[in-house]
């Protein structure tokens, strides 16, 4: 298939795009954006493979995995390594219990600038 090709190009252009950034001991890229990509690199890379496209699955586990050195290594954490995906995980669930269910009137709201007094 030729589409097959196609997705294997996109695929080693996106990793040649980001081996500046894990070459880069100075860049800091967020969680919320690297650790998505390399889930998206990483179903992107199932997906194909269950279609049958081989070398589109290839090269999106290519992603994935430079997306997955990213995550490990930079991060704008304090952290280094694969634990890097947890604590993100984690940071989501306590993000979510954090904005749960508002329990307090519309009266009680305070415009943004403004003072809660």
């Amino acid at each position: 298939m030729w589409q097959d090709l196609i997705f294997l190009a996109g695929s080693v252009l996106s990793i040649v795009f980001l081996a500046p950034t894990v070459r880069d001991v100075t860049a800091n890229i967020p969680l919320a954006s690297s650790v998505p990509s390399m889930t998206i690199g990483a179903v992107y890379a199932v997906t194909y493979a269950t279609m049958g496209m081989r070398f589109s699955a290839l090269g999106s586990l290519g992603v994935a995995a430079m997306w997955s050195l990213i995550v490990s290594y930079r991060s704008s954490g304090p952290h280094d390594g694969p634990a890097n995906v947890g604590r993100f995980v984690r940071s989501l669930f306590r993000q979510a219990r954090r904005s749960g269910p508002e329990t307090g009137t519309e009266n009680e709201y305070t415009a943004p600038g403004q003072s809660a007094d």
